[in-house]
């Protein structure tokens, strides 16, 4: 572990998911920090801090410790899959479905112009509307019968 390291996460056989701390790190603020992202004091181990509800999404809870951590300035020491920057494996050869190459097709043959337009159409825009002229008669109101003013 490098000698500038504030805190150390990883897994243990009877605790689950753990932190500590080194003698870089006040314990008051190494408590408090840990405390903050859901890790226990573990009683009769001094320096040591367990996962609250290990089972409940743990090892993304205890990544994202590591990130929050980091994120704050602390240099933190994790297991390799505690630790959110970590290298990724080596990506695995994707097998190819059926479907998969059904749709790579599609989007081929949507991309392409289709055989059937040699020539692509010209658009014209389209004409003004005209204005009807204006009539040179007046036009005739016809009143209802019956009443008279």
């Amino acid at each position: 572990m490098d000698p500038g390291t504030h805190f150390a996460f990883g897994t243990h056989p009877q605790h689950g998911f753990v932190a500590s701390f080194t003698a870089t790190m006040p314990a008051h603020l190494a408590h408090w920090f840990l405390s903050r992202e859901q890790f226990e004091p573990i009683p009769d181990r001094p320096g040591l801090f367990r996962l609250t509800e290990p089972e409940r999404d743990g090892p993304r809870r205890t990544r994202q410790a590591v990130r929050d951590l980091r994120a704050q300035g602390y240099s933190v020491s994790a297991d390799m899959g505690l630790d959110p920057d970590a290298p990724a494996d080596a990506p695995r050869p994707v097998r190819r479905h059926a479907v998969s190459d059904r749709r790579a097709r599609i989007a081929q043959a949507a991309a392409m112009r289709s055989p059937q337009r040699r020539v692509a159409p010209t658009t014209t825009a389209p004409a003004a509307r005209p204005i009807p002229p204006k009539p040179t008669y007046a036009p005739t109101v016809h009143l209802p019968t019956g009443r008279s003013r």
